[in-house]
């Protein structure tokens, strides 16, 4: 029972439900914890409980389930039998693994978690580490003037589903860690996930002075200095933490820029069990670190002062890395020299690994428009940012009536291969099992906020209780959800930009519409406070009460009653500031279907046969007159599209035109943004090569990182005597090679590419590289390519840069020479 308690794979099992039902239905229903259940259930009861016939079947089904999930075959192990990569070390402030772990804000959690549970559904091995917060994220109560009051509860470690980490004697594990004033310790814990562990480190031991104890303490709380100790504790402990338990990772992936410390002590690390300097280490660390940004604004990059870095991180880059604090410094700068510019974390990231990705395909352009400053002169196309969209654990976020349709479709397997098949299988499905589906979703929805109204809507001020009216929630409405953080770019009150038009559409009769919204925004964000107040104004309104409601304390139960239920989900981020969104995938594996603006992921689901989209695809800033705009096309959307197709029945009472949508919706967009799917494309686009890369500069230990800092300080040194002389590019059919005149300075010319480089007509640019034909007098050679050079001679301009070899260009080399 214990180790079914613990193991969070009961986060993605309906069936592990019944059983902690089966101990003790109310604390379960309260709790939604396997572990409080079975430790906090006074003894007779639990004995009463294990001693019947039906709940012994539940544990013996159970463990049964969980012996066959660790044993059997996996897509992993399938397709990569002979793979040397041994583990990836995935690096998280927050991780969104469930209610009863409450260690998460949003998104960036929910993302961290979920491909955790996808790498243990297709046998990846992943190792987490993450912080164990005191108190995590704030909560939300809502006051009579529908002000935002922030709370802080504690978690209490012995009743969170993780345990201690012991030392092979059994004792409890203690991280201890020097710094410039003494010696601090941590404190370790493990949470499982089917087949992944995640660490999570805590600073509240008491051995620790009070400042260092109140470290972990509460997410995205405190000042910069809080924010830079925690992201030391991430990064520096976080590696040291997995070398002291035995890991050896090849991959390190940094999620966001808060955890690139992990970088860092890693090569520090390599340095001292390989005996070589440093800098050394960093270039074999380099080749197996994996950054992904979720950043798409330079505002949401973490920035700290020069000074904040010299107090904290002196000792550490001096007497741990052999680094002086200016050279720590440059790394987090875009001048080096400039000794007033902030330490830019995601700047640090960036040049300590040899990968980059944003997590959507907008958001990988937008990424590289906020890097280009790191490579000066380079086509914003290549700089070295790719893209892996995001997707959601579907069996994390599915209803039982959902899961039971998937089922029949794709067995109980679907979410662990490839998903081959799986849309087609759905299309299978006719227009009754489909809607069926949607209507016992939504009276689930109704049915479980009909029993919590009360504590999400009531709160108890110097008047005593006061609640929101009283909603009356209908099964057969059309059910609009909204649900995220209130921020002013995420516009979460864009619905409300004409009241009476919107109150008209609630007033209805013929055509029933209810709207359940939830969110939270920051403490110190006023702006988004204001627009919940005025959601919660709106609520009140007498001619429309009890058809909106706002359901106070959004957090993951809250999240996945409503993806489940819900018609509709709204998103209306100003594009592009929203890098991918998650909250509207999850909608889909429930048939629920997307009307938002053409930002993040939406900007490359969207077609015309799975939902609507807002805006015209282009950026429009804060501007004021687009506002209004996309409020319009929102109302007309909502009018002439959305609520006809909804309730335009045939003779059955099924609409046609809406259930056709789910169809597509679930069968092309569900297997498309699954976290299946980008746990898939991160190991083989990322993981497996830079592993292979990893070990490579491993097995060159001595020669590969030398060799290859000796180039790069060669090629940094001698860059400004390259010279190009004429270029000859003929125009087509003339019957001419097209050649160059190089000198090479004080360079190398082998590590030179010489190129001829134009614009793209459609796709990515055109690049052809040239070819050494002969040496010239006074040092100047001779290039040439007989390629086809399409489209006009002028489209091209000759340029040099490094040649990749070893390198990762422009990452490690971001040189580059343009012709005048």
């Amino acid at each position: 029972m214990k180790t079914l308690a613990l193991d969070l794979h009961w986060t993605w099992n309906h069936e592990a439900d019944l059983l902690w039902q089966s101990i003790n239905p109310d604390l379960w229903e309260k709790t939604r914890n396997p572990w409080i259940t079975l430790t906090r259930t006074a003894r007779s009861d639990l004995a009463k409980a294990l001693a019947d016939p039906d709940t012994k079947a539940l544990i013996k089904a159970g463990m049964g389930r969980r012996k066959y999930e660790l044993e059997r075959s996996t897509w992993f192990g399938e397709k990569y039998p002979e793979s040397s990569l041994s583990e990836v070390a995935y690096f998280s402030m927050e991780f969104m693994l469930s209610e009863a772990l409450p260690i998460y804000s949003g998104g960036l959690g929910n993302v961290a978690a979920d491909q955790l549970k996808a790498a243990s559904d297709l046998g990846v091995p992943v190792v987490a580490v993450g912080l164990l917060y005191a108190q995590g994220y704030f909560r939300q109560e809502i006051t009579p003037e529908g002000a935002q009051k922030a709370l802080y509860p504690f978690n209490d470690p012995a009743h969170l589903p993780i345990q201690p980490v012991l030392t092979p004697e059994g004792d409890w594990f203690r991280l201890s860690v020097q710094t410039a004033t003494g010696e601090i310790w941590l404190r370790a814990w493990k949470a499982v996930i089917g087949r992944a562990t995640l660490y999570l480190l805590d600073t509240n031991d008491p051995s620790n002075p009070p400042a260092i104890r109140c470290i972990t303490t509460q997410l995205y709380g405190g000042d910069a200095e809080l924010r830079l100790r925690q992201e030391m504790v991430l990064g520096i402990a976080g590696w040291r933490l997995l070398y002291a338990l035995g890991h050896r990772p090849e991959i390190c992936h940094l999620n966001e820029g808060h955890a690139a410390f992990a970088a860092l002590e890693r090569a520090r690390c390599l340095a001292e069990e390989l005996g070589i300097p440093f800098s050394q280490a960093q270039v074999i660390a380099r080749a197996g670190t994996l950054f992904t940004t979720h950043t798409a604004v330079p505002a949401g990059f973490d920035l700290f002062p020069p000074k904040l870095i010299e107090s904290h991180l002196t000792f550490y880059s001096e007497e741990r890395l052999g680094l002086p604090i200016q050279e720590f410094l440059a790394l987090g700068r875009l001048d080096p020299s400039n000794r007033d510019e902030f330490f830019n974390m995601a700047y640090l990231a960036v040049r300590s690994s040899c990968a980059v990705n944003g997590v959507s395909q907008l958001h990988g352009e937008v990424s590289r428009s906020l890097f280009a400053p790191l490579f000066p002169r380079w086509p914003k196309a290549e700089v070295p940012v790719s893209f892996v969209t995001n997707g959601v654990h579907t069996p994390t976020w599915d209803c039982v009536a959902a899961d039971e349709l998937w089922t029949k479709a794709g067995g109980k397997g679907r979410w662990e291969g490839t998903l081959e098949g799986l849309g087609d299988a759905i299309r299978q499905l006719d227009d009754d099992a489909l809607w069926q589906m949607r209507c016992a979703s939504r009276c689930g929805l109704i049915q479980a906020l009909s029993e919590e109204l009360r504590s999400r809507q009531c709160t108890v001020g110097e008047n005593g209780l006061w609640c929101l009216p009283s909603p009356a929630l209908r099964p057969d409405a059309l059910t609009i959800g909204f649900a995220r953080r209130f921020a002013t770019y995420k516009r979460p009150d864009l619905l409300l930009h004409d009241e009476e038009r919107l109150v008209r559409l609630l007033k209805d009769t013929n055509r029933p519409v209810q709207i359940i919204l939830a969110g939270k925004a920051h403490p110190k964000d006023m702006e988004g406070q204001a627009m919940i107040t005025r959601w919660i104004n709106f609520c009140q309104r007498q001619d429309i009460a009890g058809k909106v409601v706002f359901l106070a304390d959004y957090d993951m139960a809250l999240a996945q009653k409503m993806v489940q239920g819900v018609d509709l989900w709204l998103n209306t981020p100003r594009r592009p500031w929203e890098a991918s969104g998650t909250s509207g995938m999850k909608v889909l594996v429930n048939g629920g279907l997307n009307l938002s603006e053409r930002d993040g992921w939406w900007a490359e689901a969207y077609t015309p046969e799975v939902g609507w989209a807002l805006g015209d695809g282009l950026e429009h800033g804060g501007d004021p007159a687009f506002d209004h705009s996309d409020a319009q096309e929102l109302y007309r959307l909502l009018e002439e599209h959305v609520l006809p197709e909804f309730f335009d029945r045939n003779d059955n009472g099924i609409p046609h035109a809406w259930v056709a949508k789910i169809r597509e919706s679930m069968a092309r967009l569900t297997p498309q943004f699954s976290a299946n799917r980008t746990v898939r494309e991160y190991t083989e686009t990322f993981y497996l090569p830079l592993s292979q890369r990893y070990r490579d500069r491993c097995a060159g230990m001595g020669n590969v990182p030398i060799d290859i800092l000796d180039q790069v300080k060669k090629l940094r040194e001698g860059w400004k005597s390259l010279q190009i002389g004429e270029v000859v590019i003929p125009e087509a059919g003339r019957g001419k090679v097209a050649h160059a005149f190089i000198h090479p300075g004080s360079l190398d010319p082998t590590w030179l590419d010489v190129q001829f480089y134009a614009e793209p007509l459609e796709g990515s640019a055109r690049v052809v590289s040239l070819r050494r034909t002969e040496n010239l007098q006074e040092g100047w050679i001779a290039y040439e390519t007989d390629a086809d050079l399409k489209g006009e001679a002028s489209d091209y301009t000759l340029r040099i840069i490094p040649a990749m070899g070893t390198l990762y260009v422009p990452l490690e080399a971001p040189f580059i020479l343009w012709q005048r």
